[in-house]
Order: structure tokens, then C-alpha cells, then sequence
């Protein structure tokens, strides 16, 4: 089409209407919506599978995350999941597995529930969300030919979700109860997505329950 017949046909009504749809598109396009502005329209994900597991003592550590007052005992979630955890905690001790708990930074082996109180022999580690960084924990369950872990504690968001996820990358087996990591419902939710759906991390990691848990 010559220029002058372009210039003509968009000098028209029509060609008006037609130009003025093509702006409106082209600035939609780059304002599109964000994930922000479309927060309340997203659909839930249908919920992972919890599938059942059969472990090794020998080569699983089951590791004890946060179980400390204020982290647990701020948070009604994890303080009603301490029976529970209890009872998979004498389990995992009666089969001889090891186990290892963790603080946050700057945390002692006295700041855990007096329920769930670390053995004098189970090595307690303190630092931030991801259990592994700066600790030597990966050299604790190396030593102890630990191929496996089962990552259970508070906050679900933070140290369950980044300790899990450190253990996957290091090409270690990674079992998560999702009775056993609490926070808010969301938080939780969540984090039982990521680490089933999570590039790589999902590889290695396989949700389930406690009483799904055989040893």
C-alpha cells in the first residue's frame, strides 16, 4: 500500500477506530495485570499426593527444626502438632536413627519444648532458615551415612521449606510429613506446594503423613 493511500484509509472513521484499538491493545500489553492486582482470582492447585514411605533407620536422620519457644509456642499449629511429632520422635529413637535439631541464630540446646528436648547425644545446630548454611550438619549426616531426612519443625515457610529444599539440592532424599511443618494455613500450604512442584527440589522430596511413615 502506497503512503498516501495508508494515510487516507486511517484518516477515515473507521481507520480511526481501527488505529485507536491498536493503542488500546499495545497499552494493555504493556500494562498487563501482576500477579498483585490478580491475587484474588488465582485457583488453589489441586493438593499434592501424600504417598507412603518406607525408610531405612540406618540411613535416615530425622531432623528437628525450630521446636523452641518463641518460634513453636507462638504458633498455635505447631504447638498442637507436638504430640504427634512426640510420638515420631520416640519411634525414630527406639530404631536407633539419628536424630538432629536445630535452632535460630544465636539459640542453645535448653530453647527447645521441654517435650521434645534434644538427648544429650543428638547434636543441636543454630543458625538461619537454611539448616545447612554456615553449620556443619551435611558433615553430621555424611558421617553417619545418612541418605535420607525427614524435615519436620516451624516456621513451614522458613526452615522446613529451605532446609528441605538444601537437602534436595545436595542430592539427598527428602521426606516431609505435612503433619509435622506448621505455620499459618497458607504457609503451609504453600510450602507443600513448592516443594512438590519446585525445579529440581521436587525431584528428590515426597510429601506424606505420619502414620503413612514406616520404618
Amino acid at each position: 500500500m502506497k503512503a498516501a493511500q495508508w494515510f487516507k484509509r486511517f484518516t477515515t472513521k473507521s481507520g480511526r477506530l481501527v488505529l485507536a484499538a491498536g493503542f488500546a491493545l499495545a497499552a494493555s500489553a504493556t500494562s498487563a495485570q501482576t500477579i498483585v492486582d490478580e491475587w484474588a482470582t488465582v485457583k488453589t492447585p489441586p493438593a499434592p499426593e501424600l504417598k507412603p514411605v518406607h525408610l531405612d533407620p540406618k540411613t535416615t536422620a530425622l531432623l528437628m527444626l525450630d521446636f523452641v519457644a518463641p518460634n513453636c509456642t507462638q504458633r498455635p499449629r505447631c504447638m498442637a502438632s507436638v504430640p504427634a511429632v512426640k510420638k515420631l520422635l520416640d519411634e525414630a529413637r527406639g530404631k536407633g536413627m539419628m536424630v538432629a535439631y536445630a535452632t535460630g541464630p544465636g539459640g542453645k540446646r535448653a530453647d527447645t519444648l521441654p517435650e521434645l528436648a534434644p538427648l544429650d547425644s543428638e547434636p543441636v545446630i543454630s543458625t538461619g532458615v537454611d539448616k545447612f548454611a554456615n553449620t556443619e550438619l551435611e558433615k553430621l549426616l555424611r558421617e553417619r551415612g545418612v541418605q535420607t531426612v525427614i524435615t519436620i519443625g516451624t516456621a513451614a515457610h522458613g526452615a522446613v521449606l529451605y532446609t528441605a529444599s538444601a537437602a534436595s539440592l545436595r542430592g539427598m532424599k527428602v521426606i516431609v510429613p505435612v503433619d509435622g511443618l506448621s505455620d499459618t494455613p497458607y504457609s503451609e500450604q504453600y510450602t507443600a506446594w513448592h516443594l512438590s512442584n519446585a525445579p529440581i527440589v521436587s525431584r528428590n522430596v515426597t510429601l506424606t503423613k505420619f502414620d503413612l511413615i514406616k520404618f
